[in-house]
């Protein structure tokens, strides 16, 4: 029995293509296809059904999934025990987060953990969206929201305020805004609600459901920028908004957001010796910078 074979495999069933499943374990396609079918045969078994879509599991590939899975976590598991004997800190952590909190802080953090560790590789992809890591999407996740499901450990890193800001410049060039109706008399800046991927960031309902914003966008940092170009007023993390000395704080009494970060990482890579140290770093920086 070779694991390696059973580690493509898994890598083919959560990417559901060769390409894909080749970036994450480093190797060219057809090297993929070749782990694949080597399984196949010593198995005498069809495991996917191949498609211009992709690779879709069979009846045996799914029956397979749950033990592939346990052999994956016994591997790591060893890692975890026998592993952490060694005194560098290598290999390669990726961790999953929004682009706010991955530019404000997170790049800050990596640095400093990269200059302790001369062996660590830190990937962080900064994207809008929830990372899976029961398909290994990501080693570790920074959201917004806890996990409802799934064999994950879960630590509340930190709470956030959020407050909405406009340039002295455009708040000066308009009627002053007393009351959230004259909301309404501004330009609004906000994400494009059908692409808001977590509902604990769809703030301006809880404002009012008569204002709409007319400058929208699914990254935080181009709704931050549309402000800081004097197109309007946004709901900003304060962390965010603090090094801009021209952003003044609109209605702070009345709209007000209190968040939170959640750290998540998936239950098997808990012990890693190098996810125990780089989890520790990322907490303490985020705690720290917000």
């Amino acid at each position: 029995m070779n694991w390696d074979d059973y580690r493509f495999f898994l890598a083919v069933a959560r990417a559901g293509r060769l390409s894909a499943a080749g970036q994450q374990l480093g190797v060219d396609h057809a090297t993929v296809g070749r782990r694949v079918k080597a399984l196949e045969k010593n198995l005498d078994t069809k495991l996917f059904d191949r498609s211009p879509q992709g690779y879709s599991l069979t009846d045996a590939g799914h029956r397979l999934i749950g033990i592939a899975e346990s052999m994956e976590s016994g591997a790591i598991q060893a890692q975890a025990e026998l592993g952490g004997q060694h005194k560098n800190i290598s290999g390669i952590i990726r961790i999953g987060a929004s682009e706010g909190i991955a530019t404000s802080v997170l790049a800050k953090c990596a640095g400093e953990l990269c200059r302790r560790h001369p062996d660590l590789e830190i990937q962080i992809v900064a994207l809008p969206r929830t990372f899976s890591l029961s398909k290994r999407e990501a080693d570790i996740a920074i959201a917004v929201s806890p996990p409802t499901s799934g064999r994950l450990k879960c630590r509340k890193i930190a709470d956030y305020k959020l407050h909405m800001y406009g340039t002295r410049k455009y708040l000066n060039a308009h009627d002053e805004i007393k009351s959230i109706d004259d909301l309404t008399k501004v330009r609004g800046i906000g994400y494009v609600h059908d692409l808001i991927y977590d509902k604990e960031l769809d703030y301006i309902p809880l404002v009012s459901p008569d204002i709409k914003p007319h400058l929208t966008s699914t990254s935080v940092h181009v709704q931050l920028e549309a402000t800081l170009n004097d197109s309007g007023v946004c709901i900003l993390h304060d962390f965010m908004a603090a090094p801009y000395k021209q952003l003044q704080k609109v209605l702070p009494e009345q709209i007000s957001f209190t968040r939170s970060f959640w750290f998540i990482v998936h239950e098997d890579y808990a012990n890693l010796e190098r996810v125990r140290v780089v989890s520790d770093a990322i907490i303490e920086g985020i705690r720290k910078e917000i």
